[in-house]
This record gives structure tokens, sequence and C-alpha cells, in this order.
């Protein structure tokens, strides 16, 4: 009679494992994602997610032969030449690079240098990077408005870098405090690498920065020797048909690490983002440009960004005169109609309702609602199982008690 042993199982100390792994905000994708498949008939307010209704798998196959076309009539490629740029490895700054650079001048007004485009896996694999690159010792630190998007906080913690938080005003960042927060950093040993900031709409507020701010943001990087870190997602969407000047665009000195990304504006199961990292690097007998150190990174984390998801995006740009405003111009009306009502339908159900009060953004993806009550998980499920609608509790992006009396809204629908 055969004798079965007892299986034994390796165990692992928690403990023993990277310590971002213990902090309760690295749950919180997991956590929303699972109640939506929980509940998929419920009315999402959750996730930044991009309108679906345009979506036409048949535009995939479209996308790439645009591309292909490109390949073949633009840069006199081959067959051959064409089949190995989508299916094998490619250059780790990116196969659309070039074509990114010409929809940044076409809708942004910025000159990306030759060579200071990285394409990424997501704008959240250019975070990372970027972040990891910055944090050479346990003295370094990042500045960022509070609350920040928690993709920003998660990647800081993965690279082992603290989150410096400023005050978030009603148009953004807090500028006075961020001169107050950068110097006692200074103060108290810290090395401030940089400032996070999304001008247009961040994430998880909707708060946009005027003009004079954003002129005053660069004086004080110029001045402090600071880099900011310029995430721009949302941009494209604005309500009125005069989009304010992005910190990059207006950047004479090199100060802007600029962020991008077309998960809403592109395909965001593409997965593909871009970061243009135009600095330079000196100091130790070379003379190249952050973006070729960011490159050294990707190299050893995701090897290259799809080439077929990259062509799909290329393929989009090309269709539109590289232009992603043109692109997105049946989706800004729709989120401009949706933001409308969900700003309209708010004020006729809780306009005299005490303690409830919101924001009122003029465009992207976000609308943050406080109401006099603690906003648990707890309470997102029953709203969930009980009214059939989503929302992201704000505890979620940061932890204090006044954020656990708010919830947002995703405005689009």
């Amino acid at each position: 009679m055969e004798i079965t042993q007892p299986e034994i199982v390796a165990e692992l100390n928690a403990a023993t494992l990277h310590a971002s792994l213990a902090d309760a905000s690295m749950e919180s994708m997991n956590l929303l994602n699972q109640i939506a498949d929980e509940y998929p008939e419920a009315i999402s307010f959750a996730a930044g997610r991009p309108y679906e209704g345009f979506y036409d798998a048949a535009q995939v196959h479209e996308y790439l032969q645009t591309f292909c076309d490109h390949l073949r009539s633009e840069r006199r490629m081959t067959e051959t030449e064409i089949a190995r740029t989508l299916y094998q490895y490619g250059e780790t700054k990116g196969i659309i690079a070039g074509l990114i650079a010409r929809g940044l001048a076409v809708d942004e007004g910025i000159e990306a240098v030759d060579g200071s485009v990285v394409v990424t896996v997501g704008c959240q694999e250019a975070m990372f990077l970027v972040l990891r690159a910055l944090r050479a010792g346990s003295r370094d630190a990042v500045l960022a408005p509070r609350p920040a998007y928690v993709g920003l906080t998660g990647a800081a913690l993965l690279a082992d870098l603290p989150v410096l938080p400023v005050h978030t005003g009603e148009h953004g960042i807090d500028l006075d405090d961020l001169l107050t927060q950068l110097r006692r950093a200074r103060a108290a040993g810290r090395r401030v690498r940089a400032c996070y900031v999304t001008p247009d709409f961040s994430n998880p507020v909707g708060a946009s920065m005027d003009v004079a701010d954003r002129h005053r943001l660069l004086e004080i990087a110029e001045n402090e020797n600071l880099l900011l870190l310029e995430d721009n997602a949302y941009g494209v969407f604005h309500t009125s048909a005069e989009r304010p000047p992005t910190l990059k665009s207006l950047d004479r000195g090199r100060r802007v690490v600029y962020l991008g990304s077309f998960a809403k504006t592109g395909v965001p199961g593409a997965r593909v983002g871009f970061v243009v990292a135009d600095q330079r690097v000196t100091g130790d007998g070379g003379d190249r440009l952050l973006a070729d150190e960011l490159s050294k990174i990707k190299s050893m984390l995701t090897v290259n960004t799809s080439p077929i998801a990259q062509a799909v995006i290329g393929g989009k740009l090309l269709r539109h005169g590289c232009s992603m405003v043109e692109a997105n111009r049946r989706e800004t009306d729709v989120y401009r109609r949706n933001l409308s009502q969900v700003l309209a339908g708010l004020a006729r159900r809780f306009a005299d309702c005490p303690g409830v009060t919101w924001n009122e953004p003029t465009g992207g993806f976000f609308v943050v609602v406080s109401v006099p009550f603690v906003v648990t998980d707890a309470f997102l499920q029953h709203a969930a199982r009980r009214v059939g609608v989503l929302f992201t509790p704000m505890h979620h992006i940061y932890n204090r008690m006044e954020a656990a009396r708010t919830a947002r809204q995703n405005g689009r629908l």
C-alpha cells in the first residue's frame, strides 16, 4: 500500500517581501476591478475608462494597414522589413517615436528633440522609469499634489521614492505650499528630485491650472532647480475650443519631463504611452539625454513596447494627420455632453441637500462629490448591489478624514 507523504508547500513571510506590498493603496485597483466584475450591469462612475460607443474591432486592422502603408511609402521598407518591424523585438525607444513627436507638434506646439521620446507600456511605465532613474539614494523624494493619482504614488512606492504632499486648491497644485514643502524638505536634508503635476483635469479631483500659474510654476522650477513631471492624459478633452498651453510647450529650459498616454485618446487596450525626456545628462564623461537613460531601464524591465500595439496607435495617428485632437472630436463631444448631464443631475437632486457639494471641472473625466457621511468600500458594495451604481471612494486616493467623506464620479457617464 502506497503511503502518501504530506505535501510540503513553500512559505514566504510577508515581512520578507518588498515593503510596498503592505501598503493599502496597492489593493485599490484590484478591489475596484473586482467590484466592477461582480456587478457588470451597474452604471460605473468609477474608473477613468474611455467611451466605448465608437469601438469597432475592424478599426484595429485598418490602423495596422495604414501603418504598414506608411512604412512602405515614407520609410521605403520592403515587405520583409515590414514583417520584421511588426513581429520582432523592436528598438527600445519605440517604432512610433517620430509619429508621436509629430503629433505633439501638431496638437501641443511641443518640439521634441530628436531621440527624446521613449514609447512605453502605458503611461504607468513612463512614470516608473522616470522615478526609478531619479531615485539615487535614501535622501531623494518627489513632490506631488495631495490627493495624487494612485498610479503615481504606487510607482513611487515601487521605486522606493517617498512622495511629499503639496496642498491642492480649486485651480490645482498650491504653488505657495509647493515652495513651503520644497524648502522644508531641503532643510530636513531631503533632495527633492521633481514635482509631479497634472495641469489639466487632474486625476482624481479634476482641477486645472490657469495659464498664469503655469508660467509661475515654470519660474519656480527654474529658480529652485527643480524638474517638473507633467502628466497630460486628459488635456485633449476641454469643453471649450481654446485649450491652455501645456507646461512643456512653455518650457524653455528643459525643466519639464512630459508624460503622455494613448489610453484615453487612442486604444486603451494597446497599452501605449510615452515620455519626452530631453534633459541633458552629464558628469561621467558622456553627454546624452535623460531619454537614453530611461531606455536602459526599460530594456531590463519590458525590453520594448509591443510593436504591433505601437503600429495600431501609429495607424490611428496617421489617419488623423498625427492629431489626437482631431481623432477624438466625436469622443470629446460625448464627454462634454455627459459632463454637463452629470453636473446638471447633481444640481437637480442635491442643490438643497446639506453637506453635499461637488466641483465643476471644465473637461476631463472626473467630478468629486463630498457627502456628510463616511464613504467606505462596504458602502460602495451596497450602492452597487442596491442601486446599481459604482464610484471610487476617495480614501483609496489618500488617507485623511476629509477624504473619507468624498467619492469620485467619472463625469463621462
